[in-house]
């Protein structure tokens, strides 16, 4: 048999990622397998794919339902997990070359929320009984694991019912102290937006929204975190000012006003995150934290977000709120990264430059 007709054991290769404590696996055709590993991309020295062999192991993977979705809209997102390696999310799309597949590894064991988060704040966050958290940043930059390890943390100190809204579901909770109800779009429901209306009517203690993505969505998130419910939701924005910006921008003029009233009053925190290469081998994450108070409910209210940053700066000390830019002068101080990978990570690359110049 050729190298080209060959058939690959999908289950050997999802085994490397676990192998070699990668984040990622890619099957392209035309190209060898390919793991990501401390942010970066390494070929597995395996012959190169066809467009047949790739096909054949993303179809081992799903079902007829899953293949007939796919089919129609050449893009399929789901999560499966294999007993002896691990559990994935998954996204299968369509090249010029043929189907190609993107494996993200996620933990079956949830990490506890300290090895990750030592910023005390988060432990204080998972006791609060109303209001809006969000957790933020790129893709891949941790934020689903940030989230269930706050989850799992309630999970293991409070008797709470806890429902998640997911597309895919990621993490799987085990209930401990908490019920937890998992619900997957396309799946158990029909949007977002659909699952968050009846879960008000689910008794919830706790909900959280995997993304949101749209303003009726948004504007359902904000109902529940002011009628008594935690609510724990992501943007793809990469700080808090930016985060606040992007809920607001969702909606039109004439609604602006009222949301951001409903913002300032329902918003606890936002944690932005963000992955970087440390000097090293490895990864380290930075988290922004931004921590609502009168003055920061206020600048919202006023639509005057541009002056968070400020503020943020001003009630570090008082409330453990951190800005981005003094985990990164943190992080160089102790070697801990490069000064390229500080400016390239900065979402205030300018301001960060001329601070490097006076260290």
């Amino acid at each position: 048999m050729s190298e080209e007709t060959k058939t690959i054991d999908i289950k050997k290769l999802l085994k490397s990622v676990l192998h070699f404590n990668s984040s990622d696996l890619h099957l392209v055709p035309g190209s060898e397998p390919q793991i990501r590993i401390d942010k970066a991309l390494k070929p597995l020295n395996l012959p190169i794919l066809t467009a047949k062999q790739v096909e054949e192991m993303a179809y081992s993977l799903i079902e007829d339902k899953q293949k007939k979705e796919f089919e129609e809209n050449n893009e399929l997102d789901f999560s499966f997990e294999l007993n002896d390696i691990g559990r994935f999310r998954v996204n299968y799309y369509r090249t010029i070359e043929g189907i190609a597949c993107a494996f993200r590894m996620i933990p079956i064991e949830i990490p506890p929320l300290e090895k990750f988060n030592n910023n005390p704040i988060f432990k204080e966050l998972v006791k609060k009984e109303k209001g809006l958290i969000l957790v933020t940043g790129p893709t891949g930059s941790g934020k689903s694991t940030t989230l269930a390890s706050m989850l799992h943390e309630i999970n293991i100190t409070a008797n709470k019912h806890i429902i998640t809204i997911e597309d895919p579901v990621e993490f799987v909770h085990k209930n401990i102290k908490s019920l937890f109800s998992q619900r997957e779009v396309g799946e158990n429901t029909k949007s977002f937006a659909t699952a968050l209306k009846y879960a008000l009517r689910q008794d919830p203690d706790v909900i959280l929204i995997g993304e949101m993505r749209d303003k009726e969505t948004i504007g359902a998130a904000l109902t529940a975190a002011e009628t008594g419910h935690i609510v724990f939701g992501t943007l793809h924005t990469n700080s808090a000012p930016a985060t606040i910006n992007r809920i607001i921008d969702v909606f039109d003029a004439a609604e602006q006003a009222q949301i951001r009233a409903q913002l300032s009053s329902s918003l606890i925190a936002v944690v932005s995150q963000s992955l970087m290469p440390r000097t090293g081998g490895g990864v380290i994450a930075t988290q922004e934290v931004l921590i609502t108070n009168p003055a920061i409910q206020n600048l919202i209210r006023e639509d005057k977000v541009h002056q968070l940053y400020s503020q943020m700066q001003l009630n570090q000390n008082e409330t453990n709120m951190t800005t981005q830019t003094d985990q990164l002068v943190a992080f160089l101080q102790k070697r801990l990264i490069s000064k390229e990978t500080a400016i390239a990570s900065s979402n205030r690359p300018e301001e960060l430059i001329k601070i490097i110049e006076n260290l």
